[in-house]
């Protein structure tokens, strides 16, 4: 760790890690509930179990970014952190607020935790991803904001690299498309048109600009390729982002009631939104295949690696599947979406997170550059169990989702859906056995942190 300021990262670190372990816990919890609808009730009932599954897993990403920010920002600009008390002061009231409306889900119906919250006086609750009471969003518009200012006057007054202004652009953009959450018009089709200006230009947007700059940092620090390399890829593929991203929202617009004209621009600009996925896979393996030094954080090495390709696969493959509007519009709304959310947040933003994780955490732990071999095996066993499970997941969820389209949509005498998810049943089960073995990969990742720490590490070699 270069700078004292640094070890703020670690607190983020942790409770993303910890809030990541609950979203897994409860999304085995609705698998469950898939195939044995009673399971829990009343006590969990599926809404709620899918409520804390998306939103833990929104919160553990947000942490996860900021301490990649607080990381990697005063080690890019050489300068200690802006104000690291604000930072660790913003990190408890973020923690709190998600541990409140968490509880919040568990314990109060959903209409009671609109009455207890005064919901009715700025009415933003009700939307899926969004559920959080009015009042949760608006302690998270003040930690975003003080994060921002901390970042930003940290930069200022230090050195600027392509790496933190990519950065910087990309959380500016996070903080301000989730004031959108705020606008909650009468008019379904209205409120669903700028629903998608949080929920896609966030995944599919700014998000891919903080996932590329953290790539990059990461790429930087354990290949020793030259910046300018690095920097000029990461220029090309932010600009494919933000062309095919923005204008690419336009592929969820296809069946709200707006004008056809979005099914057009939609299927077009979506159809490339896999370049930029492709050119940071490309760039990863480049860079590695350049490498200037054999970094001894084998693990993070591989977790670089494996975000670029499973971001492709995720985010660009099975978003390009069923993205053609002739396509969505047999594809809509079914298991082909979950397939393709599963694996393209796993790819993009999972991996890219504990990549960061993995990189830092040894270092904010006192190691000179990485945890001891023993650690690492067992990092990188965690890896593969981890990426597999979401590969089968991903691949039963598409099995049901064609059985699906063509039973609900497309056979001659078309079923009702819940006849259909009867018969397609085997597959949730297949799922939920694959989400078990993610949790032991989850588990195995914690683990390696506390594994073989009284080994010596190896040194870097150049």
């Amino acid at each position: 760790m270069t700078y004292k300021s640094q070890s703020v990262a670690k607190l983020y670190f942790i409770a993303a890690i910890a809030l990541f372990v609950a979203q897994i816990l409860f999304g085995l919890i609705m698998g469950l509930q898939y195939v044995m609808g009673d399971f829990l009730f009343p006590a969990i009932p599926f809404n709620v179990a899918r409520m804390v599954h998306t939103n833990a897993l929104i919160v553990w990403l947000l942490m996860a970014f900021m301490g990649a920010a607080y990381y990697l920002v005063p080690e890019e600009a050489e300068t200690e952190l802006f104000a690291p008390w604000l930072a660790t002061l913003m990190f408890w009231i973020f923690l709190l607020a998600a541990g409140a409306t968490v509880a919040g889900y568990l314990l109060l119906s959903y209409s009671d935790l609109a009455d207890l919250t005064m919901n009715e006086m700025l009415p933003t609750m009700g939307r899926e991803f969004l559920e959080q009471p009015t009042i949760t969003k608006l302690g998270i518009v003040v930690v975003a904001l003080a994060f921002l200012f901390n970042i930003g006057m940290t930069i200022l007054k230090g050195r600027k690299t392509v790496v933190n202004l990519v950065l910087l652009l990309g959380l500016t953009g996070l903080a301000v498309f989730f004031l959108f959450s705020f606008y909650n018009p009468t008019n379904v089709v209205l409120d669903k048109f700028y629903w998608w200006w949080v929920v896609h230009l966030w995944v599919e947007g700014v998000w891919e600009l903080i996932l590329g700059a953290i790539l990059a940092f990461v790429l930087i620090k354990v290949t020793g390729v030259d910046r300018e390399v690095i920097e000029k890829w990461l220029y090309i593929i932010i600009a494919m982002t933000l062309i095919t991203g923005i204008i690419g929202t336009g592929h969820h617009y296809y069946w709200i009631g707006t004008p056809e004209y979005w099914q057009w621009w939609g299927s077009i600009f979506s159809a490339m939104e896999p370049i930029p996925f492709f050119m940071m896979t490309v760039f990863a393996f480049n860079m590695v295949n350049k490498r200037r030094r054999e970094h001894p954080n084998k693990a993070a090495t591989l977790w670089a690696l494996g975000t670029a390709v499973m971001a492709f696969l995720g985010a660009g493959v099975w978003g390009f599947l069923h993205t053609l509007s002739p396509v969505n519009y047999y594809t809509h709304g079914t298991q082909i979406t979950a397939a393709h959310g599963h694996m393209a947040f796993y790819g993009a933003y999972v991996m890219i997170s504990l990549t960061i994780i993995s990189y830092a955490m040894p270092l904010l732990r006192g190691r000179n550059a990485a945890n001891p071999a023993k650690s690492q095996t067992l990092e990188m066993w965690s890896f593969w169990l981890m990426t597999i499970s979401i590969v089968f997941i991903t691949l039963f969820l598409t099995g049901a989702g064609i059985l699906q389209v063509y039973l609900q949509r497309v056979a001659e005498n078309p079923q009702p859906f819940m006849a259909v998810q009867d018969q397609i049943g085997l597959f949730y089960w297949l799922r939920e056995i694959a989400g078990l073995i993610f949790l032991v990969g989850l588990v195995l990742y914690i683990a390696s942190f506390f594994v073989g720490q009284d080994e010596p590490e190896p040194a870097v070699a150049d």
